[in-house]
This record gives C-alpha cells, structure tokens and sequence, in this order.
C-alpha cells in the first residue's frame, strides 16, 4: 500500500473540522452510548489494540496499521491491556485522554500546510467543543442513543437544550455542508452585544424568550451548557426573580 502524501490532497479547515468532529463523536460513542461493547472487545488476552474514530462518526477497536510510517498518525496502542487492572471509570477516562490527544493529532496532521490563520480557525473551532476526557469523566447520565446529527451537534458550536436536559441541534446533520449553516443562520444576531451569527463560535439559546447568545457574552462555555437543564438568559432571570 502506498502512502499518501500530505501534499497531494490539500484540506481546507472546514474539511479538518468535519474529519475532527467526526471521529470525536465515533470515540464519545464507543466511550459512552457503546461502553458495553467496548469493554468488552478491549480484551487483556489478546494483541496490541487501538481505538479509531472514524469520519462517519463510527468506531472500531483492532490492530494498528502495519506500514511504517503510518498513512496517518496512531490512536495508543495497547489500551486494552490495562483494563483489569484498573477502576474502569479510571480506566475509561484514561483512554479518553489518550484519544483527545490522537484527535488533535491527526488534526495536525491533514493540517499541516495550513497557515496561521487557518490554524488558528481550526482549533479555535476544536476547541469551543468539550475534549473527550471531559465527557466521559463527568459520566453524564443519557436518556436516548443519539442520531449521528446529535452526536455532532456541538461540532458546529450551536446548541439549545429543552425542559428535559436533551441537546437539540438546530444544525443540519454533519453530512451535509458546512457552509449550509452559515446561510441558515446568517440573519440571528445576539441579544447581548447584536452581532451576526458566526458558526465559528459557541452559542447558546435562551428556552425562555428563544433568543441567541454569544456564549462568551453570557458567560456560558460549551462544557457548561452540557449541564444546563434548561438555559435562561441573563434578562429573563432578572424578569422570573421580580415579585
């Protein structure tokens, strides 16, 4: 098999990103919503294995690539080996970091010819979304396996959550283009400070009025939205506590 070089197949930011987020929800998958069946493959007895989160947001457990270098960098090898040997909330945390550290990884890598500008884009963009450790640490209880759409959903940093504490994405599933969502949002402008809508950074919508908001206006991050239950804006908290 011949390696493919970084050179012959040029990648705009948006196409990390979709690479980036894909696999970031593969991963959460097999951590979270899958766990079961991940422990379960990551036997002792066997080889050397890695996790890989794939593109189409699908996951697999199995041997690393045999040619040297490999086409892309490598997930940690051999995650399985520890696995009875620990805690598995332990356990699992600790191949959530390992993976955190390959996604930005393999980020680095199909962005490479990147200039600053763009690389700064791209992990500004990767970093309005919890890293993996943070998730699967946190052990957040869930209620419905989520669709391939929702398990992206912060991939494009816009997010409103109902009474429930469910996430619902107002994006187009990650399949469909990026540049879609930046026409579909175009005329939403904060109820903060006015600005336009900007998928490159994280908003979040009030369940109260439905009004949008820079996160960094209300002071909300994307990590701390995943545990609001039901979000209400500064104003309409001011309104709910007058007698």
């Amino acid at each position: 098999m011949e390696m493919a070089s970084i050179s012959s197949s040029p990648r705009t930011v948006e196409e990390i990103f979709k690479d980036y987020s894909g696999r970031r929800a593969g991963i959460l998958r097999a951590l979270t919503y899958d766990v079961d069946e991940f422990y379960g493959i990551c036997d002792p007895e066997k080889e050397n294995l890695c996790l890989y989160g794939h593109p189409n947001e699908s996951w697999e457990v199995t041997l690393p690539a045999e040619e040297v270098p490999p086409e892309l960098p490598e997930p940690a090898l051999g995650i399985n080996f520890a696995r009875d040997g620990m805690n598995r909330k332990d356990w699992l945390s600790l191949v959530a970091v390992h993976s955190d550290c390959w996604l930005l990884s393999v980020a680095f890598y199909l962005g490479a010819r990147l200039n600053r500008n763009e690389r700064k884009r791209l992990f500004s963009l990767i970093n309005d979304m919890p890293p993996v450790f943070e998730v699967v640490s946190e052990r957040k209880p869930v209620k419905d396996k989520p669709s391939a759409a929702e398990s992206g959903s912060k991939s494009k940093g816009s997010t409103k959550r109902s009474s429930d504490g469910q996430v619902k994405s107002v994006q187009k599933p990650a399949e469909e283009s990026y540049e879609e969502e930046e026409d579909e949002h175009g005329d939403t402008q904060c109820g903060s400070c006015g600005g336009n809508y900007n998928a490159d950074e994280f908003w979040i919508g009030c369940d109260i009025c439905e009004r949008w908001y820079h996160g960094k206006c209300v002071k909300i991050t994307p990590a701390k939205a995943e545990s609001i239950k039901q979000y209400k804006c500064p104003s309409c908290t001011i309104k709910r506590g007058r007698p």
